[in-house]
């Protein structure tokens, strides 16, 4: 096993890592709540409609952040995937296989709420738009992570399958981000970025934050939950799995 680097593995401990997600779960969820009552409340009920889309562009509030985290619950994936090829970090897989429902869940959100704003804006659900093909092709990613994972009998194997797809997907999360920049698409271009000042009101560019960092928490939350979980589910099978065996060598005896 090679050694990871200091932080990884102080929380390559199963103990450790559980003591870190009991202290941060409450401040994650709470925060969740408090950003997400906020910003839909801001961005459903005193936020402007725009001037051309109307009340309907009030789905970027849910749409948006699902996009954000579709893409970056996959690059979760792709970094579980060098920890667990590289440093064969004991938490790793644990956490891909936490990680993958619900990043499949934002991406299934994204599309679901781009396809209810774009049916009045183009007047259809669907087209095969360089930012909606893409995004359709992470949530496929998504879909084989998840049944490649559990489609062995060792679990390591699928483990390992699972790490290596994972990193070939990455390829897709620059085609999503840029596709509106390299190729001429019906999906409109980015409204915030890096390099240039936002093209959107302030009134709305405020609470599409404010709720961009709610669902940020709330799915760090739901991430934190489901692996302490499987943690504890692992330990217990272990424990039972032990009890078994000494329960078959004293018969043995």
């Amino acid at each position: 096993m090679r050694p990871t680097p200091n932080l990884l593995h102080r929380y390559a401990n199963p103990g450790q890592f559980l003591r870190l997600a009991h202290a941060l779960l409450p401040w994650l969820s709470s925060g969740a709540i408090l950003f997400l009552v906020v910003g839909v409340i801001w961005g459903l009920f005193i936020a402007p409609a725009d001037w051309q889309q109307g009340d309907t562009v009030r789905i970027m509030y849910v749409h948006v952040p699902m996009a954000w985290l579709a893409s970056s619950c996959y690059l979760g994936l792709a970094i579980c995937g060098v920890l667990s090829l590289v440093w064969r970090h004991p938490l790793a897989d644990l956490a891909a296989i936490e990680i993958g429902p619900v990043g499949a869940c934002a991406a299934a959100l994204c599309l679901i709420t781009g396809s209810l704003w774009g049916e009045p804006m183009w007047g259809t659900w669907w087209v095969w738009d360089a930012r909606l093909t893409s995004m359709l092709v992470l949530f496929f990613l998504y879909l084989g992570h998840i049944a490649l994972i559990r489609a062995f009998d060792e679990p390591a194997r699928g483990q390992r399958a699972a790490a290596i797809l994972a990193l070939a997907g990455v390829i897709d999360l620059p085609i999503i981000k840029f596709s509106v920049q390299w190729w001429n698409t019906l999906h409109q271009p980015d409204s915030i970025t890096l390099t240039g000042a936002p093209t959107m009101s302030m009134m709305m560019l405020w609470p599409l934050l404010i709720c961009t960092i709610g669902f940020t928490l709330g799915v760090a939350a739901v991430i934190f939950t489901r692996l302490s979980a499987a943690i504890h589910e692992s330990r217990a099978r272990q424990l039972l799995a032990r009890s078994r065996l000494d329960r078959r060598d004293s018969q043995v005896a």
